[in-house]
């Protein structure tokens, strides 16, 4: 063990990392290098445990003396605690990028390929290159818990699914159930006031098939279109109300 720092001091610059990412409001760049170091940090302290534990076996006082004098017990205590707090370190990391990735996930609709894509040259724009900041397994997380909220979705939240259901269980009498789908993804910190909505086109999205026909969103123009049809493209930052 590297005896330039004490141990626990490679999981305190973890928390302090994501006590930056917390205060700037900003997606820091997963630290694979120092989360390795902890991990090997936590079996080095396992290996000090069992060379403890194998010290104190072969110790023939040992038998003779009572559990609370064991002369080994407070190292291996003080080793077991320092796994312990590592141990929460790391989930406390982990667990604030993985809520930072959720939010992401949501403020951009549920576009996970707008999410992950780097910004388009050129573009003004201040979204960043998320990816290059995750690890694999956060990426897998990502794509996970999309494809679980589009199966929350298209089982619970479908109309067609839901009439389904609701007829299966009313049996002959039936029960009416849902008449339109309800968007998941929809965002609701602001409820709009009109069914129409006046868009310019901030980036081009290409022929988009809405209530009133195929429209073809070029970078510039403006519409007046049903909110419904483009409330994923105002999400996404493809348009904005005008």
């Amino acid at each position: 063990m590297n005896n330039a720092h004490q141990y626990g001091d490679l999981a305190t610059q973890l928390l302090t990392e994501s006590k930056r990412s917390t205060a700037t409001n900003t997606l820091l760049k997963y630290n694979d290098v120092l989360v390795r170091a902890i991990v090997r940090e936590q079996r080095d302290l396992e290996a000090q445990i069992e060379a403890a534990l194998a010290r104190s076996a072969a110790d023939p006082a040992a038998a003779d003396r009572a559990p609370g004098e064991n002369p080994h017990m407070p190292t291996i205590l003080l080793y077991q605690t320092a796994i312990l707090r590592n141990k929460r370190c790391l989930l406390a990391y982990h667990h604030h990028r993985l809520e930072f990735l959720k939010d992401l996930f949501w403020s951009v609709g549920g576009a996970l390929p707008l999410l992950l894509a780097l910004p388009p040259a050129g573009a003004n724009t201040n979204a960043t290159d998320v990816r290059s900041k995750l690890s694999p397994h956060e990426v897998d997380f990502l794509r996970s818990y999309s494809a679980s909220l589009l199966t929350l979705r298209t089982e619970a939240f479908s109309s067609t699914a839901a009439a389904a259901a609701a007829a299966a269980a009313a049996g002959p009498a039936g029960v009416r159930g849902l008449t339109e789908d309800i968007d998941l993804l929809a965002p609701i910190s602001h409820p709009p006031k009109d069914l129409q909505v006046h868009v310019r086109v901030v980036r081009d999205c290409g022929i988009v098939h809405t209530e009133l026909g195929a429209i073809d969103f070029k970078r510039g123009h403006r519409f007046l279109v049903r909110r419904s049809d483009i409330e994923h493209l105002i999400v996404q930052g493809y348009l904005e109300e005008s």
